[in-house]
């Protein structure tokens, strides 16, 4: 049963073809290992544990007090403590839904990988963080993935390798106004979209998954298994994997990759198979347009534009909306800490003899415009071949991985919401 992170293989990772220079990276990394954001199975026979005491660092906070006074203290010292629903305290006990001491290790050590790749190996970026504009840190306004980056930010630049004076910023943006997820609060139709497509993998995989019922729904108080049952199809799965994924013990039945593989499926087209333009326009329209626009600016401005590697922690339903966009999902359920990443690439190409007798200026400018520019998509340290891409001359010959930026920024253009407020309400 495949329940763990992905770390970021630094060894394996492909370096691009000769000429090609990489200019900006892109990255989209789910939160680490937590616990499961609803109390399942605790029951026995399963006795998968209600309260998870894996939370022991960081429960200890220095914050300034806000006062218009003056104090002889620096700062306000408490701990943060998790009470359970029986009114009881214990070490490192966990709320739910929360980044565990296992989730903050892998997630610093995919920021350390993160370094030991564009820093150390391929010198993309200093060693040392000077400017911050080098550097785009964001996160869902979520604590689990707030608690990542700044494990990660952590891995990548930390205080030793920062000038005095620079402190990398995280942002975090309003919920109305977050595209780092398929935004369904703030988009009425997107949310009846969902459910629309939700609806019909229901129709078509719950009696798929009437025959498990004498395998596992002992586990659940003998109820059936179900996409829409209770508890649901979906959350069976996060409870397993996320107590896989710490070391607890799970019923074996859970361990069958048929079984599982079989839930997989069925929750994966349960949140995951909306192959309409307009889902992926609302779901992921607004993340892609930020990144492109970026990507854009930096094509005309290279180093002008200072920004390098922009890192933003979110969510498996992110990363497969992403995949499920450019088609070329695995249908399989995001692992803790695995990545989308895009990479700018730039090949110069080289200034014809003709133009030779131009001034130096003119020179320049030639070069410049006839720059060429590519995207590489990469998931599970794997080079994602996009469809779109796959016709000649929308790719970097012999290399389809490559695929334009012309034929990036298109495609993107087209599931870019021109009104997206507008096209959020609800048809009637």
């Amino acid at each position: 049963m495949q329940d763990g992170p992905v770390p970021l293989d630094v060894e394996s990772y492909p370096v691009a073809p000769e000429g090609l220079d990489l200019e900006q990276v892109h990255v989209y990394v789910r939160h680490g290992e937590r616990t499961p954001v609803r109390v399942r199975m605790s029951d026995p026979p399963a006795s998968i544990s209600a309260d998870w005491q894996m939370c022991n660092t960081a429960r200890s906070f220095h914050e300034t007090v806000a006062g218009h006074g003056p104090t002889t203290d620096d700062g306000l010292w408490y701990r943060k403590v998790v009470e359970n629903r029986h009114g009881k305290t214990a070490e490192g006990l966990c709320l739910l839904g929360e980044l565990t001491d296992i989730g903050k290790k892998s997630t610093y050590s995919f920021g350390t990988a993160l370094r030991s790749l564009y820093i150390d190996r391929l010198k993309f970026l200093p060693p040392k963080l000077e400017d911050e504009r080098l550097t785009y840190f964001r996160s869902t306004n979520i604590a689990r993935t707030i608690e990542s980056l700044q494990h990660i930010v952590h891995g990548v630049y930390p205080p030793s390798a920062c000038a005095p004076d620079t402190i990398p910023s995280i942002i975090i943006r309003n919920g109305v106004d977050e595209n780092l997820v398929s935004n369904t609060l703030a988009c009425k139709r997107l949310a009846l979209l969902e459910l629309q497509f939700a609806e019909a993998a229901v129709a078509v995989w719950n009696p798929r998954l009437e025959p498990l019922d004498k395998k596992v729904s002992r586990y659940i108080g003998g109820r059936p298994l179900r996409l829409d049952g209770t508890p649901r199809a979906s959350g069976i799965l996060d409870t397993v994997r996320s107590a896989a994924a710490h070391g607890f013990r799970i019923p074996p039945e859970f361990m069958d990759d048929n079984v599982i593989g079989l839930i997989e499926a069925a929750v994966t087209a349960e949140w995951f198979d909306i192959k309409s333009e307009d889902g992926r326009r609302l779901g992921m329209g607004r993340l892609l347009a930020d990144a492109s626009e970026k990507m854009q600016r930096k094509t005309q401005l290279n180093s002008k534009d200072p920004t390098k590697l922009l890192v933003h922690t979110t969510h498996d339903s992110t990363l497969a909306a992403l995949l499920c966009t450019f088609d070329v999902f695995d249908d399989k359920w995001p692992p803790f800490t695995s990545s989308v990443t895009f990479e700018l690439f730039r090949k110069r190409t080289p200034v014809t003899k003709q133009n030779t007798f131009l001034g130096l200026r003119a020179l320049s400018s030639v070069w410049r415009r006839q720059d060429e520019h590519y995207v590489r998509m990469r998931y599970k340290n794997e080079n994602m071949v996009l469809p779109m891409c796959a016709e000649e001359g929308k790719h970097l010959p012999g290399s389809p991985e490559f695929c334009t930026f012309e034929t990036f920024r298109r495609r993107v253009e087209e599931l870019t919401p021109r009104d997206w407020a507008g096209e959020c309400i609800p048809w009637t």
